[in-house]
C-alpha cells in the first residue's frame, strides 16, 4: 500500500511538471552575429518576448557610456557584443563587450576613421563586425579589413582596401559590414580594380576581383547571398547602381540602376526572396526586379518602382507579404509583390527597425523607441520610450541612425558613446 502511494505522488509530481513546462512562456534565445542578423534581413528567430511594453519601456538591465563614438550596430554572440567605435579620427577599433553588464573584454585598433573632411560632417566608425566561430572580421571607415580572434582580439590578418585594392569609397567613407559565406569573405572596395572581391576568410588571399568599368564607388550598403535556379550570386548596391555577381567567379550577372540616390547616399540593404530582389535610394524610390538564369548568367527586369515606397536610412524589412520600413516623414507598409501602399503613419518619424517574435522594433532619428505590431491593416503601437542620457548630436542634421539589435532576450540600442540593453523577455521578472 505505501509503495502504492508513493508511486501515485511520483507520477503526479512529474503529471504536474510536465503541465507546467506546457504552461511555461516558451523563450527561444537567438544571437545576431552580423548585420541585419543571422540571415541578413532584420529578422531574429527568437519567440517568448514582450508583446506590450510598459508604460516606461522595458526594463533597462545595463547601459555602457564608453563606447566610442559611430554609428556601428553591435552583433551579439552568446556572451559578448562586439561593436566598432572611435576617439577621435586617429583611432577607430572593435571591441568586445560582455553581455551581461556592457563591461569591455578587449579593444583592437583598425585604423583612422575615414574621410575626415566629409561634408556634411559625419565622420565615425560606421560597420557593424561580422562573427563567424571563433573569429571576427571587422572594417574600419578607412577601409581597414581586420580578422582577429573573438576571445583575445588578437589580429589574424588585415587588409586595406585602398592599399590593396585601390579602393575608392563615397563621400561618407566605407560603411559595409563584411558577408561571409562559407569560406569565402566577400566585401566592396569599390574602384576600377576591384570594385567587389571574394577572400579566403581564413588567410586574407584574394580568390577573385570584380572590376566594373564603370569605376562604381562603394556605397552604404552590405552585401547579401541570393540564391534562385541554380544560381548563387552576391547582390550589393553600388554608388551606381545594384550589381549581381556570380558567387564562384565574381562574374557581373546583371544591374539595376533606377534606385540610385539622388543625394548619393545610397544606404538600405537590399531585400530578397525567391527570385525578386528590392532596393531603395534616399530622395529617389524603391523597386522591385524579377531576375531568371539565362545559360551561364541571369537576365533581369523591372516589376515596379515608385518615389513613395521605404527608401530611408533605416531601411525596410520583408514580414510575410509586405514591406515594413521608413522614408523621411514617417513608416510605412507595402505589398511587396505590387508595391501597393497599404498605409503610411508619421507616428515614428524616420526610423531603422528590426523584427522579432512578432514585433517590429523601431529606433527613431529622434532617439525614441518604438515596439510595433506588423498588420497590413494598420499602424499598430505597443510601446514607447526614450532611453536615458541621450548624447549630444554634431549639428541638427545628424541623427540617431544605428539599428536596433534583439538578441538572446535583449534589446540593444547605440548612439554614439552610448549603448543600451534592455530585458524584452516575456517572463515573471518583467511582467
Amino acid at each position: 500500500m505505501k509503495t502504492n502511494i508513493q508511486n501515485r505522488r511520483l507520477l503526479g509530481s512529474v503529471h504536474l511538471a510536465v503541465v507546467m513546462a506546457f504552461c511555461a512562456v516558451p523563450i527561444l534565445a537567438a544571437d545576431w552575429p552580423q548585420w541585419l542578423g543571422p540571415q541578413r534581413n532584420g529578422i531574429s528567430k527568437e519567440i517568448g518576448l514582450l508583446k506590450e511594453w510598459p508604460k516606461d519601456g522595458p526594463k533597462l538591465a545595463w547601459q555602457a557610456k564608453e563606447t566610442g563614438s559611430g554609428y556601428s550596430t553591435p552583433a551579439v554572440v552568446g556572451d559578448r557584443v562586439y561593436l566598432l567605435g572611435n576617439e577621435g579620427m586617429e583611432n577607430e577599433f572593435v571591441q568586445a563587450l560582455a553581455a551581461q553588464d556592457g563591461k569591455r573584454v578587449w579593444r583592437t585598433r583598425l585604423g583612422n576613421v575615414g574621410n575626415p573632411q566629409q561634408q556634411p560632417s559625419f565622420p565615425a566608425a560606421r560597420s557593424t563586425p561580422t562573427v563567424d566561430g571563433d573569429l571576427l572580421y571587422a572594417l574600419g571607415s578607412d577601409g581597414d579589413l581586420a580578422c582577429v580572434e573573438t576571445t583575445t582580439g588578437k589580429l589574424r590578418w588585415q587588409k586595406s582596401f585602398r592599399t590593396d585594392f585601390g579602393g575608392k569609397p563615397g563621400t561618407w567613407a566605407y560603411s559595409e559590414s563584411p558577408l561571409i559565406d562559407g569560406n569565402t569573405l566577400v566585401c566592396t572596395p569599390g574602384g576600377a580594380a576591384a570594385t567587389i572581391v571574394a577572400l579566403n576568410k581564413k588567410t586574407g588571399e584574394t580568390l577573385w576581383k570584380t572590376a566594373l568599368p564603370t569605376e562604381d564607388e562603394a556605397a552604404y550598403t552590405s552585401a547579401i547571398v541570393v540564391e534562385s535556379g541554380g544560381v548563387r550570386q552576391y547582390v550589393q548596391m553600388l554608388q551606381k547602381g545594384l550589381v549581381s555577381v556570380d558567387a564562384k567567379t565574381g562574374k557581373v550577372l546583371w544591374r539595376y540602376e533606377r534606385t540610385v540616390s539622388k543625394f548619393k547616399a545610397n544606404i538600405p540593404s537590399p531585400i530578397a526572396r525567391d527570385n525578386l530582389v528590392y532596393s531603395a535610394g534616399a530622395g529617389t524610390g524603391g523597386g522591385l526586379i524579377r531576375f531568371k538564369a539565362d545559360g551561364d548568367a541571369a537576365v533581369s527586369e523591372q516589376v515596379y518602382f515608385s518615389p513613395k515606397l521605404p527608401s530611408g536610412v533605416g531601411g525596410a524589412i520583408l514580414v510575410g507579404d509586405c514591406l515594413y520600413g521608413s522614408g523621411n516623414a514617417g513608416m510605412m507598409c507595402a505589398e511587396f509583390a505590387t508595391g501597393n501602399t497599404k498605409w503610411d503613419d508619421r507616428a515614428t518619424g524616420a526610423a531603422s527597425l528590426c523584427f522579432a517574435d512578432d514585433r517590429l522594433y523601431v529606433h527613431c532619428e529622434n532617439g525614441e523607441v518604438v515596439l510595433v505590431e506588423p498588420s497590413a491593416e494598420g499602424y499598430r503601437e505597443k510601446g514607447r520610450f526614450t532611453p536615458p542620457e541621450q548624447p549630444k548630436r554634431n549639428g541638427p542634421m545628424e541623427k540617431a541612425w544605428a539599428y536596433p539589435v534583439v538578441a538572446n532576450g535583449q534589446l540593444y540600442l547605440r548612439d554614439h558613446n552610448m549603448l543600451w540593453c534592455y530585458d524584452v523577455k516575456n517572463s515573471p521578472a518583467t511582467k
